[in-house]
């Protein structure tokens, strides 16, 4: 019998042991983390929700974020050294990454096989919020050609795609994969993407979870979100399959 008693189904009860493989936790060089301190109060925070491995990937934006090889090294470098320093911070994994924007530069370092990969062969891709590159299938699938699995970041962010929800499948057709946000499990973006987040978990488009996690404010968001029982049941595969293919452990 049900009880208005029952007890809630928050989200950070799935996210033990998580393998965040989309956060923005390298400090000083993007929209993330401004400073070593910051990048360990949400290493820390989020370790208190279970988080143990972390996959930092900070924006690679030519015209905002001209990120590169040396700029990722040298804050992985700082972090590592950081948590190193502290036994509260054992047990804890970083190894980078990057989140790609596909402009024009991208193209660069992908005939030059130099990007930073989620692991393997598996690249993190975003796109504009405003409107899709016009040449994008032909970018995917020069993506694949080179050998990478393109990974999209935040697909149900892109407000665009909305009116035209089964572009979705065709980019998965095309051999992309889908990465969603759990912030957008709640309304912190907005309804139409919360809305366009639980459509494509329902029609089980969405591959693989991270929390884009940039801030203090929004782990503690991250932490009040709860699910019902249905939401829960199709995420929790989804977890299961984000750590099964990126844990270094």
């Amino acid at each position: 019998m049900f009880s208005i008693f029952s007890r809630k189904r928050f989200l950070r009860d799935l996210l033990v042991d998580f393998v965040d493989i989309h956060n923005h936790i390298l400090p000083g060089i993007d929209d993330g983390a401004k400073t070593i301190e910051e990048a360990l109060l949400l290493i820390d925070n989020m370790k208190q929700l279970g988080i143990k491995e972390f996959i930092p990937t900070p924006h690679v934006m030519q015209d905002f974020y001209p990120n590169t090889d040396e700029t990722i090294g040298e804050a992985y470098q700082n972090v590592l050294s950081a948590i190193h320093t502290y036994k509260d911070y054992t047990g804890i994994s970083v190894n980078p990454a990057a989140e790609y924007m596909l402009d024009v530069h991208f193209e660069t370092f992908l005939e030059t096989h130099n990007l930073f990969t989620l692991k393997s062969n598996y690249v993190l891709v975003e796109l504009s919020y405003y409107q899709p590159p016009l040449n994008l299938e032909a970018i995917i699938f020069k993506i694949k050609t080179k050998g990478y699995i393109p990974v999209l970041a935040h697909p149900e962010r892109y407000i665009y795609f909305h009116q035209n929800f089964d572009y979705y499948k065709k980019l998965k057709q095309m051999g992309c994969m889908l990465q969603l946000n759990f912030l957008s499990l709640s309304t912190y973006y907005g309804t139409s993407v919360n809305k366009a987040a639980f459509k494509l978990i329902k029609n089980k488009w969405i591959d693989f979870v991270g929390t884009d996690i940039h801030n203090t404010r929004q782990v503690s968001k991250l932490e009040s979100i709860t699910l019902n029982k249905s939401v829960q049941d199709s995420l929790t595969p989804i977890i299961k399959a984000t750590n099964h293919t990126f844990s270094v452990r």
